[in-house]
């Protein structure tokens, strides 16, 4: 069995953000099947997968743009979180959740690496999260390059 953290956090891995204009981002076959990997591991050891959806003008909340993408597995997606800054615990219920769920680590994967996943890794760190970040999944992030 594949080791996880206590809660699997996807960040932006949206229509809008994976598919940009008339481009899609960078190894999307290998992003989408890496976190896919990582999703079957949590739902195997009965952890918790919360998939963090960015909210924009230009993914703008219901629209086709702003959902997570149909390639990846959402089936036994334990929470979504919105947010509207690149750091998901900012003005959400992110730590509230994973205070109800009492978890001291996490696993961060997704899009946008430079950006919203930096931002939520380097808050989660300085909150005291754990073990969130032992190894670099360079399957797992990735970002337009």
């Amino acid at each position: 069995m594949m080791e996880t953290a206590d809660v699997l956090l996807v960040i932006d891995m949206q229509n809008g953000v994976c598919h940009y204009e008339d481009q899609t981002i960078s190894r999307f076959d290998q992003l989408t099947s890496g976190i896919n990997e990582r999703i079957t591991a949590y739902e195997t050891a009965s952890k918790p997968v919360i998939f963090v959806q960015h909210d924009d003008d230009y993914l703008v909340k219901g629209s086709d743009k702003w959902k997570v993408i149909p390639e990846l597995d959402t089936t036994h997606a334990y929470r979504y979180i919105e947010k509207t800054h690149p750091n998901a615990f900012y003005q959400t219920d992110l730590k509230s959740v994973l205070d109800q769920l009492d978890a001291k680590s996490i696993e961060v994967c997704g899009a946008e690496t430079h950006y919203c996943i930096d931002s939520t890794v380097k808050f989660a760190h300085g909150s005291g999260y754990a073990d969130f970040y032992e190894q670099i999944w360079t399957d797992r992030f990735l970002t337009f390059i």
